[in-house]
C-alpha cells in the first residue's frame, strides 16, 4: 500500500506546512501570535541517517519461539475450577521503563504534554451545573439560554486551549529507499488488519483434566480487539500509523519508533529492540468461526479418554478446531504482548518486514553546535 504523506496539519487555528524550504506554521487569526501554538517536530528518514528538528515558536526559547502446534481453548468455556491450573496473566512491562534513548527529547515533550490536565471537561461540567441551577431556581428563560450559549462558547475555547497545550505535531519525510521500506512494512500490517478477527491473549495456563476442556492442553483468556489506522490522542501527524490495542496498552507504529500509550503514561521502543515471533496453533473455538479461519479438525466440549464425546453430559456440543496464528511482540526493555489472528500468513510476513525495518533503520544523526 502507498503512503499518504500530508503536506499540512491543522491544530486549532494553526496550520503547520511542510514545503521544500522546510517546516513552517501560520494562523488565520489576526493578532494571534504564532508563539502561542504548539511546537512542530520534523523527522527526516533517509539512508544517510535519522534527523530530528524542532520548530520553536518565536515567543518561546529552545529547551536544552516458534514451537510445535499446541491446542488451546478459550477460557470463556465454563469449566470446573479444579480442572485446570490458575491462568498466568501475560503482563507487559510498565511503559515508563520502555524508553528509547535516541529520542529522549521528543519523548519527554510527548510525556509532558500528555500529562497535562485537560480543562475542557471541567468547563463543560461547570456550564451544565450553572444551567441546571438556573432552571431549578426559576430564572428567566433568556438568562438560562444566555448561560447555555456562554457555556458552549467557553467549552469551545477550552477545547482549543487544550489542543494548544497538549498537542504534539510530528512531520515525517522519507527518501525513496526508506519510503519503500516503510511501505513494505505498512503492507504487512494491512494484511494483519484485514484478518476477520484478532484477539489479545491476556492469560494462559495448563489444563489438569483435559476431558472437561475439549482435550485442550492449554487454557487461554482472550479479548477481541481491532487493529486501527490513525494517531494517538493529542498527536497530529502528516501520516496515519497502525495501532494495536492490548488491554490498557496501545502500540502505535510510527516510522521511527513504536510509541506505547497506557492510560496517562507513555513509553517508546526502538525497532531495533523489537522482535516478533509468529507461530501457528490449533485452537478449539467455542465462539463463532471467523470467515477466514481454517478448520482442521473437530472435537467435543467434553471428551472421554479415547477422544470421543462423553455421553454423561447432555449439553455436550461439537466444537471446531481452527488453525490460528499467534504473534508475540517482545523487546529487551520488557514489552511482551500476545496477539492471536484468524487468518494465516500475516504473522510471518509481518515478522520478516519488522526484521528488515530493524536492520535498515537509519541511525540518528546530531548536528554539532
Amino acid at each position: 500500500m502507498g503512503l499518504l504523506l500530508r503536506r499540512s496539519v491543522r491544530v486549532g487555528p494553526f496550520r503547520f506546512n511542510l514545503s521544500r524550504s522546510g517546516l513552517g506554521v501560520s494562523t488565520g487569526i489576526p493578532g494571534f501570535r504564532v508563539g502561542m501554538g504548539p511546537r512542530g517536530n520534523y523527522v527526516h528518514m533517509g539512508c544517510g541517517g535519522l534527523s530530528y528538528r524542532t520548530l520553536i515558536p518565536r515567543a518561546s526559547s529552545p529547551r536544552s519461539p516458534a514451537s510445535s502446534p499446541r491446542r488451546f481453548l478459550n477460557a470463556t468455556t465454563p469449566p470446573a475450577a479444579t480442572t485446570h491450573a490458575p491462568l498466568t496473566p501475560l503482563v507487559s512491562a510498565d511503559v515508563t521503563q520502555l524508553i528509547d534513548g535516541s529520542s529522549d527529547q521528543l519523548l519527554d515533550e510527548l510525556k509532558t504534554k500528555h500529562a497535562k490536565l485537560a480543562i475542557c471537561p471541567l468547563v463543560v461540567l461547570v456550564a451544565v451545573a450553572a444551567v441546571v441551577m438556573a432552571v431549578m431556581s426559576g430564572r428567566p428563560t433568556w438568562m438560562t439560554t444566555s448561560l447555555g450559549v456562554m457555556g458552549i462558547g467557553a467549552a469551545v475555547l477550552a477545547a482549543q486551549w487544550d489542543a494548544f497545550r497538549k498537542t504534539t505535531v510530528l512531520f515525517y519525510e522519507f527518501d525513496p529507499q526508506m519510503q519503500a521500506l516503510y511501505e513494505s512494512f505498512a503492507a504487512a500490517m494491512e494484511k494483519l488488519r484485514s484478518c476477520s478477527r484478532t484477539w489479545h491473549i491476556e492469560a494462559s495456563g495448563p489444563v489438569h483434566d483435559r476431558k472437561y476442556h475439549a482435550g485442550a492442553s492449554q487454557l487461554v483468556s482472550r479479548r477481541a480487539n481491532r487493529i486501527a489506522l490513525g494517531t494517538p490522542p493529542f498527536v497530529k501527524s502528516n501520516i496515519d500509523v497502525f495501532a494495536i490495542p492490548f488491554g490498557r496498552q496501545t502500540l502505535y507504529f510510527f516510522p521511527d519508533r513504536i510509541l506505547i500509550f497506557s492510560g496517562g503514561e507513555l513509553g517508546a521502543v526502538a525497532y531495533s529492540d523489537l522482535s516478533l515471533q509468529a507461530s501457528q496453533n490449533r485452537f478449539i473455538e467455542s465462539e463463532s468461526v471467523p470467515r477466514d479461519a481454517k478448520v482442521v479438525d473437530r472435537t467435543w466440549q467434553y471428551v472421554n479418554k479415547s477422544g470421543g464425546p462423553d455421553r454423561r453430559f447432555k449439553d455436550n456440543r461439537e466444537l471446531p478446531v481452527c488453525l490460528y496464528e499467534e504473534l508475540v511482540f517482545m523487546s529487551r526493555t520488557g514489552l511482551q504482548q500476545h496477539l492471536q489472528c484468524s487468518g494465516l500468513g500475516a504473522g510471518p510476513d509481518l515478522a520478516r518486514s519488522l526484521a528488515t525495518l530493524s536492520q535498515r533503520m537509519p541511525v540518528e544523526t546530531r548536528r554539532r553546535p
